[in-house]
């Protein structure tokens, strides 16, 4: 949907100040605090607090916002324990190393072994996973060796 969103909603929130702030200085346009009465003073201090309690509400809504996406990465595990978001995974072993840890004393196909990793714990986010772990164990010749096409055993 065209004009919907974190977007938009930022643009609006942007024209909004920009005509608040507009307002301001056109106002009392030349007039310094010593030339204005106080009523003029007390006016202009309630519109300025009337102003403040609309930022702080939209401050709210927003920080309300925020924690409902925070909650969302969370969910899926996109956040990191500081509560940033986490771009990649990390894992307390490489991937020829689990994957040498998996295949001891086994012999597996590529497919088997995709699976077998990713069950012991392996985190990845590559969509072609798979390809990578046939990669891995064709350039690893010291670490695993083929048995026949598509099955690999670790030396």
């Amino acid at each position: 949907m065209i004009g919907s969103g974190p977007a938009s909603e930022r643009s609006e929130n942007t024209r909004k100040s920009d005509t608040m702030a507009k307002k301001t200085t056109s106002k009392k346009q030349g007039m310094s605090l010593n030339t204005m009465s106080l009523a003029e003073l007390q006016q202009e201090l309630q519109r300025r607090e009337k102003g403040i309690r609309k930022l702080e509400r939209r401050r709210e809504r927003l920080l309300e916002d925020l924690a409902q996406v925070d909650t969302e990465l969370a969910s899926v595990g996109a956040l990191g324990a500081a509560g940033r978001i986490r771009r990649r995974p990390r894992n307390d072993m490489n991937l020829v190393d689990s994957l040498a840890t998996v295949l001891k004393g086994k012999t597996m196909s590529v497919t088997d072994v995709t699976q077998a990793v990713q069950k012991a714990g392996y985190i990845t986010t590559a969509a072609n996973f798979r390809t990578i772990v046939n990669q891995a164990l064709i350039r690893e010749k010291k670490v695993f060796k083929k048995v026949s096409r598509g099955q690999y055993t670790a030396k």
